[in-house]
């Protein structure tokens, strides 16, 4: 480094880290024989965020390119660029736990959670041979939990419970509920991540897959969360889930406490199943649930997966450390848009409850019937979903079976066709799979046609669409048909719902405006315990705590007025409230207790 000299006083001294970092330049080598310019870091994490799929090879070739344009010489080291990112990125991280800023968790869901969804992601797989090294992650527990710790759990339950299959009331041999998987021995590493996120896409907490989709690994996550109280744990395979969690509990009696939570299938995926499964574990007709779709992981996988073409090249470290990385930045967008967020979702959910209350009221009219009987219809599809089919007939049996587990197949491998490979080799193959999968389907719904009455005859045409109602379901002898009581009852669980979620977003607004003011209050208390000893050993500490003071009044103010446009005219007059108030934490009181009131 050059001998720095100030003009006025002619003193003279040799630069270092302090006087580097002061200046937003970021050293590579203990001698200072490179240094990167922390403009140079935002810069590649802002496309990395725009553009998950960028490489660092790309980004450096780039700014290759510029340095030539310019007239300039000398080439950047990618491992040196990668590893000085990496480190400023984990100093970042380390100064935002000394402000006591939480990266992993939602501010609309604490102290209580209504639902945390889990989901594994196949794409994030892990070449054995890439770029092998020993260094430890930066980022090691913080977000992806250790892989030891994970096995321990998972070798624990399966010795103690003896491989127990789980299997649910829709059958069928889905690749994501299966317990009895081995580690790979293909050429890859890991073989996906399996995600925990809260109802508004927020990551909690995720876990590196080996043996594909096993019980044991949501099981752990949910055991990792369970510190919180959460109300609903959503998963695409919840109605197999459930009963292999029920299991091992019986087994495992430290793990009681997990069936406080409510099962909640994924209101989407639920289409792929069962018609009675959907309707009895559907988290549409999931009282408390309100309008949680239980796919919210599924948006964060989307984002993930396009990462997922350049950390299947990495080393462990760099995998976990970029994973990592990408999801904090990914919580820090959703945080400063949840005021926005919440504000639309209060909106939608008032305009689409009168709209549904109007089509409740045209239905009524239109078959003439009263509140009363639709309310008993209601009770009808219930009731019908937790009866048990039963035959006579042990052939019968077996083909209406086997054409509700084809049936169930083909719907689940058409739904995740492009969420479970990242190649059209791969998808061609479950292309061919489902071809083969409806030819035997054809030929076992004929033989179910040539053993049945005509009235019950089903045709191949329409049994793969989402309403479909099996002959062997239906109750005979009733005036009204089950596809009747079926829409009414959609109705009212919807009607239902959307009242439910305007008490929820209501509690949410306030959890968030507390944990904003709190967040606020604590920084200024931070701040002024300094004294100016504390000062001269901690320099900038105060200048940090008073800046990000001010990102949090100016995320306080965008609440305010996101919240006070759409709750203006009702009991929580926003606005209204805000004048009278000196000082940040009296606001919050008194916000939280209106949202109490209402």
């Amino acid at each position: 480094m050059p001998e720095m000299k100030c003009e006025a006083c002619k003193t003279t001294w040799s630069p270092g880290v302090d006087d580097l970092v002061r200046n937003d330049y970021w050293p590579a080598t203990l001698h200072f024989s490179t240094v990167y310019s922390t403009d140079v870091f935002y810069s590649y994490e802002e496309l990395k965020m725009a553009a998950p799929g960028l490489s660092c090879q790309a980004f450096l070739r780039m700014l290759d390119q510029r340095t030539l344009r310019f007239g300039r010489i000398g080439k950047i080291t990618a491992d040196s660029f990668r590893k000085s990112f990496l480190e400023w990125e984990a100093v970042r991280f380390e100064v935002d736990k000394i402000c006591r800023e939480e990266h992993f968790v939602c501010p609309a869901c604490t102290p209580d959670m209504l639902a945390v969804s889990v989901d594994g992601n196949r794409k994030h797989y892990r070449f054995k041979n890439a770029a092998r090294s020993e260094e430890k992650a930066l980022f090691d527990g913080i977000f992806i939990a250790k892989d030891d710790e994970v096995e321990r759990f998972v070798d624990y339950i399966h010795s103690t419970t003896n491989h127990v299959s789980g299997r649910g009331v829709c059958g069928g041999e889905w690749s994501a509920a299966r317990e009895t998987s081995q580690k790979s021995s293909s050429k890859i590493d890991e073989e996906g991540l399996e995600l925990a996120v809260c109802r508004h896409g927020v990551f909690l907490t995720a876990l590196n897959m080996f043996r594909g989709e096993i019980y044991a690994y949501p099981l752990y996550l949910q055991n990792k969360l369970a510190n919180t109280p959460i109300s609903f744990f959503a998963m695409d395979v919840t109605c197999k889930y459930w009963p292999y969690l029920n299991k091992v509990t019986k087994s495992c009696p430290e793990l009681q406490h997990l069936l406080s939570m409510k099962p909640f299938l994924s209101v989407f995926h639920a289409k792929a199943h069962d018609f009675k499964c959907e309707v009895k574990w559907s988290g549409a007709y999931q009282q408390g649930a309100g309008l949680t779709l239980g796919e919210e992981v599924e948006q964060c996988n989307a984002f993930l997966s396009r990462i997922a073409v350049t950390t299947k090249h990495m080393s462990k470290a760099g995998h976990t450390d970029m994973l990592t990385l990408m999801a904090m930045r990914w919580n820090q967008q959703k945080f400063n848009n949840l005021a926005t967020s919440l504000a639309c979702r209060y909106q939608k959910a008032t305009k689409r409850l009168e709209s549904q209350l109007q089509d409740l009221e045209s239905m009524r009219i239109q078959l003439a019937v009263t509140q009363v009987e639709v309310e008993g219809w209601v009770t009808d599809i219930k009731e019908w979903a937790e009866a048990t089919t039963s035959q006579k007939n042990a052939d019968l049996d077996a083909v209406i079976n086997r054409i509700e587990v084809l049936v169930a197949s083909i719907k689940r491998r058409s739904q995740r066709l492009y969420k479970d490979t990242d190649g059209s080799k791969g998808r061609a193959r479950i292309r061919r799979k489902i071809r083969e999968e409806k030819a035997i389907l054809s030929s076992v719904v004929e033989k179910y046609n040539s053993m049945v009455p005509d009235t019950e005859r089903i045709a191949f045409d329409i049994i793969l669409s989402d309403e479909t109602v099996w002959p062997w379901q239906l109750s005979h002898g009733d005036a009204v048909d089950l596809k009747t009581k079926r829409k009414a009852f959609d109705v009212v669980m919807a009607i239902r719902r959307l009242e439910e979620e305007k008490k929820i977003v209501l509690s949410e607004m306030a959890k968030h405006w507390k944990s904003l003011s709190t967040r606020a209050d604590t920084l200024k208390e931070m701040s002024c315990q300094l004294t100016s000893e504390a000062l001269k050993r901690i320099k900038g500490f105060l200048s940090l705590t008073l800046r990000k003071k001010q990102e949090v009044t100016r995320m306080m103010k965008h609440a305010r007025d996101c919240y006070s446009k759409v709750l203006t005219g009702t009991s929580m007059d926003f606005q209204n409230d805000w004048d009278g108030y000196d000082s940040d934490s009296e606001l919050s009181d008194e916000f939280y207790e209106l949202s109490s009131e209402k």
